[in-house]
Formats: structure tokens, C-alpha cells, sequence
């Protein structure tokens, strides 16, 4: 038998342990293939083009991003599970250097076997990939909006970028972890597996530590996203909170609470939850770091994925522009009239319902531009809001033009009184009141005033020959849905970029360029977010199979003491439960908290993606639960007898 015929042999008979690190390695090189496959589609970068200038820089960036991240995170977690399998095979090690294994060759041995394994999860992750190709590339023109598809090609490119960068993350991994085999004391190498293990111990100052930084993150996020404290600086040192108390709660505070069960007798020594809860203190000092890493994975996960599907709802662009369509004409325009026309006819035709409203700002020379009380009454009627008067020449109605005027007006953060030019003197004119809603958008501050205020400030305007512009805004329910009629007046109308006579512009294209620009964030989170939660999954699967020879040895000894089976099963459901579910638990709290403070940017809601995302995860959490502790439990009963 040759050295590397034994190495060989070596994985296949640890193929159980090796599984996950297999299939995860295999799932990181599959999804930075697809990546590759995205980033290198030769019509991806023309499509995104043809819809706006920045969107092919856009995907470039991102992908390139994405498999950065994949790259990055799958070289510590291969290292991660490497070494935590090196650490149960110390005794097999022993037994190899009793009979005249060097330490050279331990070394060499450890890096055969890790390449061997890397070789053919590189080789796995290509060929999943091309077999489910074509599916990608279906179902990425699709979030991207990219109505000619995107055709099926032999990415060669991408295969070779592929397998570079995994050997050279497999070579450096093996090299590391084959120098991480520490032999010391033969006879500490063979009795490794009898070492008992000592009293876990929790502070309860930490512990309380724990709630106080997680409850002071929450509350930091809160503050930053209702008073609209937009800092970076503020928002990070929320996340740092939630995370450093994260991390004291699994490793100080859940095993507190463990302790403090157990000196509750009427608890502790109630049927078998003596060994439950004994073997929990164990479990959880043990495992307090990977449940940490799964939780706050997980999270990231969630909200990245969550966030991705929240900005790509229609609500974001109505929000910040209510109107379907957008005419704007700079007097004098002449063909003003034959293009609103056609703008109705096209709508009618296509079996669209619309309101029209119609404003023709003036610009007072205050900084404040002015609409009169008709033209704001005509934009309510075709939004559905409320009308509005007002009593005298001398008070007007504030209009917030973005979302952030908007919040602002809706907390009563509103000056008393504004400025407007009249016989080129500066007058105050007393604001009445502040709508809590966007009527006429991103054209600076605004205010309503009476038509008779309006008429005297237009001749002046008239007598100074100042320019003079006119908006119909066209209100259209159902505008998600108006693509091909937008692009029938788009083609039509166009814009006059040369002498600035009209412009038009349609939501539904804008709202198509947004989605192509938030569809490659969703492709990008989505993807890093799916290899996260396999990370997160596989290290609980390192986990209970580092521990299953000895879980074997102590319930095969319980056994004899009279545990059934049926308790046996009870005893490790309850553990398999708090591994699983525990972090998932967490990383769902952090998750809700960072979709509520979303939701108080947004005026539409967020719910229903957050929900998706939560029940799929749990879903598959579930399943994942299910396969493991059967498997776990047909392991253990092998040798309970």
C-alpha cells in the first residue's frame, strides 16, 4: 500500500466526519462558480447597459464582492473544521506513532488527506454547478429584468478562476492545519478521550452583561432610525453591542442559567432531567463559540436577504414619487398639448385608469418655490388625499418634496413661517400647516398659497420674463404593470435635452432600473446569505460528531444504570433541540428587531418578506433537525447495548 493509498483510506473510513466538511466546501466552490458564471456571461454586462449606464459596473462590483466574501469566509471555515476534526483524531494518531509513524510523515499525512478532500469538493462544486447552469441563468435574468434571458455558455473562464482559487484555499488550508497536529506526550495523544472535562463555570456579572449590552444595541439601532440620526458611526456601535452580548449570553449567561436550574431540586431531579441538564452545562460551555458564530450568521443571513426583497418593492418608489407618470414642460413648449394627449390616449387605450393633476411651480427668488391652492386640490384628488384652504393671502400649507421632509413634517418639525419675494421685497407668510405626505416631488420647498397670492406673484414673474413651468402628474393604480405602454411613450416622447422644452418620465422604468440594481444585491445576499447558513449548519454537524464516541461511552454506561430507550431519545431531543434551535432563536430576535427599525423608514410594509425568509429558514432548520437526529440516534444505539 502506497503513502497516498493510505491516506486514502484514512478519509474514506472517516467519511462520516468528513461528510459536512465535504458537502460545505463543495457548496461554497458551487455558489463562487455561479458567481464566476454571472460575472463572466457575456450578455449580462450589454442588458444591464441598455437600461442604465451604471448597472454593468454595478454587477461587476458586486460579484466580485460576493466571491471575495465566499472565498474569505470558506478559508476560515474549512480551517475551522479541519482542526476541530484533527482534534478527535488524536488517538488515532497515537496508535499510528506507536507504530513508527514519524512526525514528518503525520504532517504529510494530514496534507494528502485535506488536498484530497479539497480536490474533490472543487471538483464537485464545478460539476453541480454546470448541471444547474442553466437554471441560474434563468432564474437571474428573471430578478434582473432582463427580458431577452440570458443564454446557456460554456463558461470556461469561470471554471478555471474556480479552480485556481479553491486549490490555492485547499494548499494553504492543508499546509495550515497540518501544522496545527501537535505532538507532544505519546501517552496524552492515546488517553486524550478519557481526560474528563472541567467544571464549567459562568460569571454573573457577565451574564448580566449579556442583556445589557443586547437590550443597549436594540436601543441604539431604535434611536438611530427613528430620530434619523443617520450615522455610521452610531449604527455600528449598535451592531458591536448586539454582537459582544451575543456573545457573553451563550458563553456567561445560558450556562448561569443551567447552574441555577440545577440547585433548583423540584427541577433537576425530576425524571432524567438530572442527566439533561448536567450534560447541557457541558454542552453549552463547550459549544458557546459556534452557537455565537451560528447565531450571529444567521443574522446577517436574515436581515441581508430581508432587507434585499424590502427595497425591491414597488412601495420604495411610489414612496418617494406617487405618480405613474411625469410631464413636465418648460413654457413655451408647443408641443405640450399634442403629448399630454397622447399620454392619456396610450393609457385609455391600454385599459389603464388615471387622475391627472397639474401644478405650475413658481420660484419666488426665497429659495421657496409656490403653487397656488387649485393646482394642490387637483394633485389630492388624484392621490385620493384630502383637499385643503386656507383663510387669507398672508397663510400657506407646507409640502414636503423627499422622505426626509416628510418624516420631519410628520413629527411637527416645521418652521413657523417661510419667505416669498413679492414686488421684490421678502414678506413672511405664516405656514398653517405641514401635509405628512409627498404631493409634489423632488422639486425643493414648496408651499400652497391662495390663488389670489398665486396670480399676483405669476404677473410679477411674467412682467420679469422669468421662465415658467408646467407638471401634469398622472396618478395610475396598478402602474407595476404599465411597462409596455411606458416604453411606447418613452420611445414616443423621449426628452428634449437639447433646447429643455419637455421632459417625461414613467415610475415603472424607473422602478425596473431600481429592481436591476437591487436585483444584484438580492442575487449577491442571497447567495453569501445560503452559504452562511450551510457554514452554520455543518458546524453544527462538526459539532455532535466530535462528540458522538464519547456521547456513545457515557449512554452505554447509563444504560446498564436502567435508561430505556424511550428516555434515551428524550434526553438527547432536548439537547439536539437547544443546539439547533437556540441560535436560530437568537439569530430570529436580531433579525425582527433590524426589520422593525426598517420599517419606521418605509410607509409600506415589511412583513411579509420578513416572514417569507424566517419561515423558509426555519423550515429547513426543521428538516435538517429531523435528518440529524435520526441519523444521530441510529449512531448511538450501534453500541448502547
Amino acid at each position: 500500500m502506497t503513502f497516498q493509498q493510505f491516506a486514502f483510506n484514512n478519509v474514506i473510513r472517516n467519511k462520516r466526519i468528513y461528510l459536512a466538511h465535504f458537502l460545505s466546501s463543495s457548496f461554497s466552490v458551487m455558489v463562487f462558480f455561479v458567481y464566476a458564471l454571472l460575472l463572466f456571461h457575456p450578455n449580462l454586462q450589454g442588458e444591464l447597459a441598455s437600461t442604465s449606464d451604471t448597472m454593468s459596473h454595478l454587477a461587476t462590483m458586486g460579484m466580485n464582492i460576493s466571491q471575495y466574501l465566499i472565498f474569505i469566509f470558506s478559508f476560515f471555515f474549512c480551517l475551522y473544521s479541519v482542526s476541530a476534526f484533527l482534534k478527535t483524531r488524536k488517538r488515532e494518531f497515537g496508535i499510528l506513532m506507536v507504530h513508527g509513524l514519524s512526525h514528518k510523515q503525520l504532517h504529510r499525512l494530514v496534507f494528502t488527506e485535506n488536498m484530497m478532500i479539497g480536490g474533490a469538493a472543487i471538483t464537485a462544486g464545478i460539476v453541480t454547478g454546470l448541471v444547474f447552469a442553466k437554471l441560474v441563468l434563468l432564474m437571474s435574468a428573471k430578478v434582473l429584468y432582463i427580458d431577452k434571458g440570458l443564454p446557456f455558455y460554456f463558461p470556461v473562464h469561470a471554471i478555471w478562476i474556480t479552480i485556481a482559487a479553491f486549490t490555492a484555499l485547499f494548499l494553504v488550508v492543508s499546509f495550515f492545519t497540518s501544522r496545527l497536529v501537535k505532538v507532544g506526550n505519546l501517552v496524552d495523544l492515546l488517553k486524550s478521550e478519557e481526560k474528563p472535562k472541567p467544571e464549567p463555570k459562568a460569571s454573573v456579572w457577565l451574564s448580566l452583561l449579556a442583556v445589557v449590552f443586547i437590550l443597549a444595541g436594540y436601543c441604539t439601532v431604535f434611536y438611530f432610525v427613528i430620530w434619523r440620526v443617520f450615522s455610521l458611526l452610531l449604527l455600528t456601535t449598535g451592531v458591536m453591542l448586539v454582537v459582544v452580548g451575543t456573545y457573553f449570553l451563550f458563553t456567561q449567561l445560558s450556562v448561569y442559567v443551567i447552574h441555577s436550574l440545577r440547585k433548583k431540586e423540584s427541577v433537576f431531579l425530576k425524571r432524567t432531567n438530572m442527566v439533561t441538564i448536567s450534560e447541557l452545562a457541558y454542552r453549552m460551555k463547550d459549544n458557546a463559540t459556534m452557537f455565537f458564530m451560528i447565531s450571529i450568521i444567521s443574522a446577517v443571513a436574515f436581515t441581508g436577504i430581508g432587507t434585499c426583497i424590502a427595497i425591491a418593492d414597488p412601495g420604495l418608489e411610489e414612496m418617494e414619487n406617487p405618480y405613474a407618470f411625469t410631464y413636465v414642460s418648460n413654457l413655451p413648449n408647443k408641443l405640450e398639448k399634442e403629448h399630454v394627449d397622447l399620454i392619456k390616449e396610450e393609457l385609455t387605450a391600454s385599459g389603464f385608469s388615471y387622475k391627472l393633476g397639474t401644478a405650475a411651480p413658481l420660484y419666488t427668488g426665497s429659495g421657496v418655490s409656490v403653487i397656488h391652492l387649485t393646482d394642490y386640490n387637483s394633485l389630492a384628488l388624484a392621490l385620493g388625499r384630502p383637499t385643503e384652504s386656507l383663510s387669507s393671502d398672508n397663510e400657506a400649507i407646507l409640502l414636503p418634496s423627499n422622505v426626509t421632509e416628510k418624516t420631519s413634517y410628520e413629527r411637527g418639525q416645521y418652521p413657523n413661517e417661510e419667505m416669498i419675494t413679492e414686488h421684490n421685497v421678502e414678506k413672511a407668510i405664516k405656514i398653517q400647516k405641514a401635509v405628512p405626505y409627498i404631493m409634489l416631488p423632488e422639486y425643493g420647498k414648496t408651499i400652497v398659497i391662495t390663488d389670489a397670492k398665486y396670480k399676483i406673484l405669476m404677473g410679477e414673474a411674467a412682467a420679469n420674463e422669468e421662465a415658467q413651468t408646467k407638471r401634469y402628474l398622472f396618478a395610475v393604480p396598478g402602474w407595476q404593470k404599465s411597462k409596455e405602454v411606458s416604453n411606447q411613450l418613452a420611445q414616443t416622447i423621449g426628452n428634449d435635452y437639447n433646447n429643455g422644452s419637455y421632459y417625461f418620465s414613467a415610475l415603472v422604468l424607473n422602478w425596473i432600473s431600481s429592481k436591476q440594481e437591487n436585483g444584484i444585491l438580492f442575487i449577491v445576499s442571497t447567495l453569501v446569505g445560503v452559504v452562511f447558513f450551510t457554514f452554520a449548519a455543518s458546524f453544527l454537524y462538526f459539532r455532535l460528531y466530535t462528540d458522538l464516541e464519547r456521547d456513545r461511552q457515557q449512554y452505554q454506561m447509563i444504560s446498564k444504570l436502567g435508561l430505556t430507550n424511550k428516555e434515551l431519545h428524550q434526553i438527547i431531543s432536548r439537547q439536539l433541540w437547544l443546539m439547533f434551535f437556540l441560535p436560530i432563536v437568537m439569530a430570529l430576535i436580531h433579525s425582527s428587531v433590524a426589520f422593525t427599525a426598517l420599517q419606521q423608514l418605509v410607509d409600506y410594509s415589511v412583513l411579509e418578506g420578513s416572514i417569507i425568509i424566517f419561515v423558509s429558514f426555519v423550515s429547513i432548520q426543521i428538516v435538517y433537525f429531523i435528518v440529524i437526529r435520526w441519523r444521530y440516534l441510529q449512531h448511538l444505539r450501534q453500541n448502547a447495548v
